[in-house]
């Protein structure tokens, strides 16, 4: 049977959770995968995600989906809420932003599989859905 790590030893690396930073950053923490010889989907969800268009700089709204199967890692989700919060005033068009999160993740997790849904809002008479998938 594999050691279990402790709480307090687990947490030991974090920087965010349980501190009163507030200002969003560009990082992603992790913690350890307790039960990696299980696949096993861990989906997190906001519907505040906000950036700004790179041409007129309106707010777009989205609501983002994050499916991954964790290998060792797990991603906290404080510093994954100041990670999205850091796209608040950036101009980026949502295909790429959608893709940017994705890779972020996947540079830091190094997950078995990830997909990344990113639903905007309408904005002119469309509203625009974007997959993006990782697989190992």
């Amino acid at each position: 049977m594999k050691k279990r790590l402790t709480a307090k030893s687990d947490l030991k690396s974090l920087t965010v959770l349980g501190k009163e930073k507030i200002i969003p950053a560009r990082k992603l923490e992790t913690f350890p995968n307790h039960h990696p010889e299980r696949d096993y989907v861990v989906t997190m969800l906001t519907e505040e995600f906000t950036c700004v268009c790179p041409l007129t700089g309106q707010p777009d709204f989205a609501k983002i989906t994050i499916r991954y199967i964790p290998d060792t890692l797990i991603l906290e989700s404080k510093s994954l809420k100041l990670y999205l919060q850091s796209f608040r005033n950036q101009g980026t068009f949502h295909e790429h932003v959608s893709n940017v999160i994705l890779d972020d993740i996947v540079s830091t997790l190094a997950p078995r599989w990830c997909k990344i849904t990113a639903e905007f809002a309408v904005r002119g008479g469309i509203s625009i859905s974007v997959d993006a998938e990782f697989k190992r």
